[in-house]
């Protein structure tokens, strides 16, 4: 049963079962094969129900804009390439990028077993989703990870002015005794494309330091930046991030920078075709048998960082979740009465 917080009368409460039923007919409707439907169902309901509002119920329309533009399959079957190396390689052939990482996870977890480490490329996909649900299902299996992809040139680099850079997420999670993993997951840019949609949308103004108009001059107008440039966080450092992004997940692995990206998006305005770099590691291979010692070193750490009051990253993401799974998970009234007309 849906209901509306009384603290918060702009969003309403839905269970997870029936906002997910909403979410696969949405995706059904919109003429996605079955396996994408659930693959894609999972990443979107599982961003709402974490407060992830840039990567929840809010990508369903990237999603129908994506396939209205026809740039999409909608039935794609990704092939997976097996050689008994550490490289597991998978072709989206031009579908979504969840149902691909589904299909090469399992190989993936074998190939790091076998090797100590193991690498998941994934060519020619439709990337839209958040990067912390791959990484949390390699840290399942007692995992470290590190994922990595590009999206259309929307940022410029430091010094720059002009759209070259994707928003260039990095990943990364350590498995940890209890039920959440260590976990960060962040784009390189100043601020997440998501997020300026969701500012465009609303009317806000941005934060200082998101980015130039087409002139080149600062702005915080959401609408002003997508016509110039976003930019990168931390000036060169981001940039320089922006850059390894592009090469490890672009040019190492053989697919589109997101110069490229945005040259075949061809002024669709759609979610991004690239390509991602998924790396896996075995603890146990890596602490020379003393696993042990390994996990308390690591819980030392983290531990030392929450002693001083500070916050673990995807700690509030985590805290979002159990209460989504308590109360119902949170979605934006205006946003859910969009996505509702999907369906309808």
């Amino acid at each position: 049963m849906t209901s509306t917080p009384p603290d918060s009368p702009a969003m309403v409460l839905i269970p997870e079962t029936e906002l997910g039923d909403i979410v696969q007919r949405a995706l059904a409707r919109m003429g996605l094969a079955g396996a994408h439907v659930q693959a894609i169902a999972k990443v979107i309901v599982s961003g709402q129900r974490d407060a992830c509002q840039s990567h929840g119920v809010y990508r369903l329309i990237s999603c129908f804009d994506a396939v209205r533009a026809g740039k999409v399959k909608l039935d794609a079957e990704p092939t997976v390439s097996i050689t008994g190396g550490p490289i597991v390689q998978v072709d989206a052939q031009f579908g979504f990028s969840p149902l691909a990482f589904e299909r090469g996870l399992p190989a993936l977890v074998e190939a790091t077993r076998r090797h100590g480490l193991g690498a998941l490329v994934i060519r020619r996909c439709f990337h839209f989703s958040a990067l912390w649900p791959e990484i949390e299902a390699i840290t399942a299996h007692g995992l470290a990870a590190l994922a990595l992809t590009p999206s259309h040139a929307w940022v410029a680099p430091a010094g720059g002015n002009q759209p070259l850079f994707g928003t260039n997420p990095i990943a990364f999670g350590w498995p940890r005794p209890g039920p959440y993993p260590y976990v960060f997951d962040f784009a390189t840019s100043a601020i997440a494309r998501g997020d300026l949609e969701l500012h465009r949308r609303a009317g806000k103004s941005l934060p200082e330091g998101c980015g130039v108009d087409a002139a080149g001059q600062p702005s915080t107008d959401p609408v002003e930046i997508a016509r110039g440039a976003m930019l990168a966080f931390g000036g060169h450092k981001g940039s320089a991030l922006a850059t390894m992004v592009e090469l490890m997940a672009g040019a190492l692995i053989g697919d589109w920078t997101s110069q490229e990206s945005l040259a075949f998006d061809d002024g669709a305005g759609v979610t991004p075709c690239h390509g991602e770099l998924v790396l896996a590691f075995d603890p146990a291979a890596f602490s020379g048998g003393d696993g042990e010692a390994q996990t308390a070193r690591a819980e030392t750490l983290l531990d030392a960082i929450t002693a001083q009051g500070a916050r673990l990253p995807s700690q509030r993401r985590f805290a979002a979740r159990e209460r989504s799974q308590a109360e119902g998970i949170a979605v934006p009234a205006a946003l859910y009465a969009e996505i509702l007309r999907l369906v309808s």
